[in-house]
């Protein structure tokens, strides 16, 4: 079976590094769905505007191998423990496919581009390649009860940002929440802790850098591109 993007994702992620883990974590993030020009079609999207949630299933298109591991190192554990492959989520899979769920915020019909799905909250590179959206359904798709196996297990850990007001400016108001947000989820490798080291990351068109001593992350410098 062959199948072929229906559409690409417009985020503000340039890069891997700084990605919230999930979706959901922030939702104060902003993307589009732009659908590819053979599926810009009005009629495809009708009646998606009664659902507050959506279904990706994309591709990790930055995380394609020659042959697969039948186990992994979920950052969830540390990096040092591994689990089945089919008990994570890592991105080195058989098939590199991902799925998420995302607040649907509007459907915008442009004249030029078809169909915009306006989603929050999203975990996709820009440009990652989507295959399918399905609406999200609660019934059948919130199960109450549900374990969550060893993600469950793992405290989730949220730093304090410390941004000063000066460098924070320096971004549009409109990502500046959303900045905050992904700062707080801690960007860096689980098995990265030197207080000293400087990280960079680049987010809505700015290189930002910070430092993280034990659970606050300090923000020293946000450049935006020229």
């Amino acid at each position: 079976m062959e199948i072929q993007p229906i559409a690409r994702i417009r985020s503000d992620f340039m890069e891997k590094f700084g990605i919230p883990r999930q979706s959901g974590l922030v939702e104060a993030l902003r993307s589009q769905v732009i659908f590819e020009p053979s599926y810009r079609s009005r009629e495809a999207v009708r009646g998606l505007e009664d659902f507050s949630h959506i279904w990706l299933i994309w591709e990790f298109s930055q995380a394609r191998r020659e042959g697969w591991s039948p186990t992994v190192r979920p950052p969830r554990l540390g990096g040092n423990r591994r689990v089945g492959v089919f008990a994570s989520r890592s991105p080195f899979r058989p098939n590199s496919l991902g799925l998420s769920v995302v607040r649907l915020e509007q459907v915008e019909l442009s004249a030029s581009l078809g169909p915009v799905l306006h989603v929050a909250g999203a975990d996709l590179l820009d440009g990652t390649p989507i295959y399918d959206v399905k609406p999200y359904v609660p019934y059948a798709d919130a199960i109450s009860g549900a374990s969550g196996g060893f993600a469950g297990q793992v405290e989730r850990r949220r730093l304090e940002v410390v941004c000063p007001p000066a460098l924070l400016a320096r971004l549009p108001e409109e990502k500046r929440e959303a900045l905050l947000g992904v700062l707080a989820q801690d960007p860096r490798p689980s098995y990265q802790d030197d207080p000293e080291r400087v990280y960079g990351m680049c987010f809505a068109g700015a290189q930002i850098r910070f430092t993280v001593e034990e659970e606050v992350l300090s923000v020293t410098e946000i450049e935006p591109d020229s």
